[in-house]
């Protein structure tokens, strides 16, 4: 885990005082606006590698740790149908499949040192498409690869929230962007904060 005075080369730390998280992210990264998610950050020489947290609203169900979602498997599984229900798409002939899923626990520290829980899942995520989505055949409409990604998540629970960093890179950069995904997840540490200051999720 890294502290504010052991921020690596190339990163800056965000620290969301209100909903109460914290993290180091890539010092080139752009912020991008009305993403839906609390914050979120893209690579800008790389349109697929991305980041962001999302916070469960605070009137929802109350956290005290991950395994309240069960186990990181069942947690894993979870985040993919999240995830595969925001990329559905209504184009005719798309097919998205998931496959490469791994779960685990870690035991972490917060921003006081207290011990913490967290769950690290990884899945990819690939899309196919058909060019020709009137075709009257299946043999008409021949499905190719659109993109292929990995995404990276990790949850963690602060206030009776869950807490999720997610990272996301094409499949072919996966090994190329492993310091980035450290960095950050060994950086993200969810924090109490004043639960009257809360703000609540778009969604």
């Amino acid at each position: 885990m890294y502290s504010d005075d052991a921020k690596p080369p190339g990163y800056r730390p965000f620290n969301d005082t209100i909903d109460g998280y914290k993290l180091f992210r890539p010092d080139d990264w752009i912020e991008v606006k009305g993403s839906g998610n609390d914050v979120f950050f893209r690579n800008p020489a790389s349109a697929e590698e991305n980041l962001f947290v999302s916070i469960s609203s605070p009137s929802s169900t109350k956290f005290e740790s991950p395994r309240d979602l069960g186990s990181p498997e069942d947690a894993a599984k979870k985040v993919l149908e999240q995830t595969l229900t925001e990329f559905m798409s209504t184009r005719i002939g798309v097919r998205r499949e998931s496959s490469g899923v791994t779960a685990r626990e870690r035991g972490g520290t917060g921003v006081d040192g207290e011990p913490m829980i967290f769950y690290d899942c990884v899945f990819r995520v690939a899309s196919y498409a058909t060019k020709n989505q009137y075709g009257l055949t299946e043999a008409d409409r021949p499905q190719v690869l659109e993109w292929d990604r990995v995404l990276c998540s990790t949850l963690g629970v602060a206030n009776k929230r869950l807490y999720e960093l997610r990272t996301q890179c094409a499949a072919e950069d996966f090994e190329k962007s492993a310091d980035t995904r450290r960095v950050t997840r060994e950086s993200f540490k969810p924090f109490e904060v004043d639960q009257s200051n809360l703000s609540f999720p778009l969604f």
